[in-house]
């Protein structure tokens, strides 16, 4: 069983992009790389991961994904900040 994680990712111009992976390191550079990373980060560069939930499946994964991006900015900085 594959251990999947969900990430925040702050962006030069101050927004969070959130996604799932089996490896945040190599998405993180895949990210910064523009080669493999998300077309959100056309425009804007990652700067930093500041959040990191471990624990999932890929199933709990998406839909923990589903759940945060549903949230509005103020409560993604508190779910960053109380992490």
């Amino acid at each position: 069983m594959s251990h999947w994680y969900v990430y925040i990712i702050r962006a030069t111009d101050q927004s969070l992009y959130t996604g799932i992976t089996t490896d945040v390191e190599r998405r993180f550079a895949e990210h910064q790389s523009g080669r493999a990373g998300a077309k959100y980060f056309r425009g804007r560069s990652p700067v930093e991961i500041v959040l990191v939930e471990s624990g999932h499946d890929r199933s709990s994964a998406s839909i923990r994904e589903a759940q945060i991006k549903k949230l509005s900015r103020e409560q993604k900085l508190e779910l960053i900040d109380c992490s």
